[in-house]
């Protein structure tokens, strides 16, 4: 394909700018993902990862597991810097024998996360959301940059994703006598925990949810049957868990159909 003249630089400057904006570029060759603009510490110069290893083995020993641990800085030869692509260059830590000050903390700002993870910060702008913009919970109350898949409750762990909800959700999780079978598939099958336009989260709004995954048949005209239960009028009344329906959206300890 032949490009008008003059017209490469611009595409391939387009290009360059948007790889920049991402903050990362992925590297597959060598099997690491690259930091183009990692987070900066006036007068601080990285470390490497192997130099938090000597203080931090608690974290450390399963740090090699994490997504987070592949993470390299800008250069042919430069250092792994997992740990420092979060908490910023190491080199005045290292030299103050650990002092707090001398190093980012991501708890204190998503700010941080936002630095790779774009789209989670558009999310947050969102009308429903957690409220980590507002500074009443953390990125690090949901998920586990140290080891894994960065998700709790994810892979191989004992916690189950569902769990990790319940922390602060304790009557969603049940046990329930009859338990709504979406649960088992995830809080998340419903909601986007980053943010959503809907209410409460929630990835489709009013009976739209519910028919994502309740399978409605028409095989009477007028009739819209889900179940045995021709559900005609109860569809124009906006949610399925309202007018004295399925108010108990996730579990029952009464009634199968999820009734109070």
């Amino acid at each position: 394909m032949a490009w008008p003249q003059g017209r490469l630089p611009w595409i391939v400057l387009l290009l360059l700018g948007a790889l920049v904006g991402l903050g990362v570029v992925s590297c597959a060759s060598m099997g690491q993902t690259q930091m183009v603009a990692p987070p900066q510490i006036p007068g601080a110069t990285f470390v490497g990862s192997e130099a938090c290893e000597q203080c931090h083995q608690d974290i450390s020993k399963d740090f090699v597991t994490a997504s987070h641990y592949r993470l390299k800085a800008p250069g042919d030869n430069a250092k792994n810097i997992g740990c420092e692509s979060c908490h910023g260059p190491g080199s005045l830590h290292v030299a103050s024998g650990g002092a707090p000050n001398t190093i980012i903390n991501p708890r204190k700002s998503p700010e941080t996360c936002f630095q790779c993870h774009l789209d989670k910060r558009a999310q947050f702008d969102l009308p429903s959301h957690h409220p980590v913009l507002e500074g009443k919970i953390s990125c690090a109350d949901c998920h586990d940059p140290h080891k894994g898949s960065v998700i709790m409750g994810g892979g191989t762990e004992l916690l189950s994703p569902n769990e990790v909800c319940a922390r602060c959700h304790t009557q969603q999780l049940g046990p329930f006598v009859f338990e709504h079978e979406a649960m088992r598939e995830g809080c998340t099958t419903c909601h986007n925990p980053h943010g959503s336009v809907n209410a409460r989260l929630l990835v489709a709004r009013n009976q739209t949810l519910c028919l994502r995954c309740h399978f409605q048949q028409q095989t009477t005209t007028g009739a819209i049957f889900i179940g045995d239960v021709n559900h005609t009028t109860f569809l124009s009344r906006g949610t399925c868990w309202s007018a004295g329906c399925h108010e108990a959206i996730h579990g029952s300890q009464v009634n199968p159909h999820l009734r109070f």
